[in-house]
């Protein structure tokens, strides 16, 4: 499966933001999605993740409450809401995917989109 990001931009403190990740060239609702980031300087982490069916999701403590996780199956689409943003979100975020909903490791991922950057300035 092919994963594309889209979405990203520069925004204010306490600003919204949404992010899409598109996907194409596979069994999209066969896949668990997630969302990671990457600052600079500093490892990939997951931020969000959501089952094939949609039931289950779950997110990173750093953004619970401000960060929602969506999936539109008939479209190959996921989403990222994200609401009351803060300098420290400032990265490049990624979609991936793989066969089973849980895991929160990078390596556990073999599909990955490009990235989209997101700045969020004080």
């Amino acid at each position: 499966v092919q994963l594309q990001a889209s979405g990203g931009g520069s925004v204010q403190a306490g600003e919204s933001l949404g992010l899409s990740c598109t996907a194409s060239g596979g069994s999209f609702g066969n896949y668990a999605m997630a969302w990671f980031r990457q600052a600079p300087g500093a490892e990939r982490e997951f931020i969000a993740g959501i089952s094939w069916t949609g039931g289950s999701s779950k997110v990173a403590e750093s953004v619970k409450g401000r960060f929602t996780i969506s999936r539109d199956n008939a479209n190959g689409i996921i989403g990222l809401e994200m609401e009351s943003l803060k300098p420290e979100d400032t990265a490049v975020y990624y979609c991936a995917a793989r066969s089973g909903f849980g895991p929160t490791r990078p390596s556990h991922y073999p599909y990955w989109g490009q990235g989209t950057l997101v700045t969020v300035s004080s």
